[in-house]
């Protein structure tokens, strides 16, 4: 009789950990800036260098077999969702999808 409970209190704390990192994820200030065609690292290292210049960056780290780049901001800041969707347009590469604190845009931001 033991052991059912055992384990329901298990599966009930994983699962309320698990929700508390997804909450945790979902506040994150990161931005995902999702690019086409990122093929190599020498396009990672272009786009990177477009959204250092963008006011309040001060980490990007990109996932190239993923197409994708996460720009950490200054503590405090809040990055311009157009300003980076620029930055990658700058680069001379696509952006597609960008997901940040400030929403999810698969379209040029307005501000």
């Amino acid at each position: 009789m033991f052991f059912p409970v055992r384990v329901l209190a298990l599966l009930l704390f994983a699962a309320l950990s698990f929700s508390a990192l997804t909450v945790e994820a979902a506040d994150a200030p990161y931005t995902w800036i999702f690019v086409e065609d990122m093929h190599c690292s020498n396009c990672a290292k272009k786009i990177a260098r477009k959204l250092y210049n963008v006011s309040g960056v001060v980490k990007v780290q990109a996932n190239v077999p993923k197409d994708y780049a996460v720009v950490t901001p200054q503590e405090g800041t809040q990055l311009s969702p157009r300003a980076l969707w620029e930055a990658v347009e700058q680069a001379k590469f696509k952006p597609v999808k960008l997901q940040g604190p400030n929403g999810i845009f698969t379209k040029k931001p307005e501000k």
